[in-house]
């Protein structure tokens, strides 16, 4: 049977997965984090790829499949002048891997990959046929994009909303530190905020559809200050990412229509905020699997570019 093989190597995640008929198998490992730290310098980050990438990969079945196409992410998102380091362990070697193989090499972007990947474990790829409007809310993005078909890329993505200043998921580490939990904080910030007493009651900051989230530092410290119990900062601090995220769709669902919409990246793991954000749009998400870094997207989309996928 046929397979393709996908490979993602973010700034903070090695990641590699293998489609199969449909199915998905992947494996990951996170880059190693100092104590205290809140992230890798890119050097760190290549290093650590290069010696976790025969890992990842050697935990796949490879030596049982057909490799008839490779996918990879080269660039963070789908612009010309996007580019990080990281993503060049994954290039070489899944560049090496098709030269072997015989097989082409599909590229894609980071942000593609995410998107697909909550496409997938939704059970929406069909949405790939149509537009949609994906938000992707993680440690270095915090963006909303338009999504439209396209026959080269499987689909072009158009920022339309974005972050002014602080991502989501700075804001949710950041906390999660001044809070003393470990880096990266989202399950822990989570489960803290769950036991809050009290309700935050928070308004965003929006400039048209574009968010500004360099306050949530900022107020959660001061609270921190005066005594606040770090379940309500907790509480406050996701409350507050909600409601950026919250008055961004409204906006462009009054500007675009009313598009589905898909909610990616590792901030849009964490339940607080898929439960309020599916009530309200019935909005799409991935499982938190497939939320946080991945390669299952990038799987999917050489698969779909090869046509494998319909």
């Amino acid at each position: 049977m046929p397979s393709v093989l996908g490979i993602d190597t973010s700034n903070y995640t090695t990641s590699a997965a293998l489609w199969n008929d449909g199915v998905v198998r992947q494996n990951k490992m996170l880059l190693p984090v100092k104590k205290g730290e809140l992230g890798l310098r890119q050097s760190d980050a290549v290093f650590h790829h290069v010696v976790q990438l025969p890992q990842v990969l050697s935990a796949l079945p490879l030596a049982d499949s057909e490799i008839e196409a490779v996918g990879a992410s080269d660039r963070p998102r789908s612009m010309e002048s996007s580019y990080m380091p990281c993503f060049l362990a994954g290039l070489g070697s899944a560049k090496a891997i098709s030269q072997v193989c015989r097989s082409p090499l599909h590229l894609f972007s980071h942000q593609q990959g995410h998107i697909a990947a909550a496409l997938y474990s939704a059970g929406k790829v069909d949405l790939l046929k149509t537009r949609f409007l994906a938000f992707h809310v993680s440690g270095g993005t915090t963006e909303a994009v338009l999504a439209t078909p396209d026959e080269q890329q499987i689909f072009l993505t158009e920022i339309v909303a974005r972050s002014l200043d602080l991502k989501g998921g700075q804001a949710v580490d950041r906390v999660g530190a001044m809070l003393g939990l470990p880096f990266p904080a989202g399950k822990e910030l989570e489960a803290l905020a769950g036991r809050a007493k009290r309700p935050s009651v928070v308004r965003a900051t929006l400039k048209g559809a574009d968010c500004s989230l360099s306050g949530i530092e900022n107020r959660c410290r001061a609270m921190l200050d005066r005594g606040t119990p770090k379940e309500e900062i907790a509480a406050f601090c996701l409350a507050s990412i909600l409601a950026a995220l919250d008055e961004m769709a409204e906006v462009l669902l009054k500007q675009y229509g009313e598009l589905p919409l898909v909610f990616a990246g590792g901030v849009m793991s964490d339940g607080i905020l898929r439960i309020a954000l599916e009530k309200k749009y019935g909005a799409f998400f991935a499982e938190p699997e497939y939320s946080c870094d991945n390669a299952a997207g990038i799987a999917v989309l050489a698969a779909r570019k090869e046509g494998y996928l319909q």
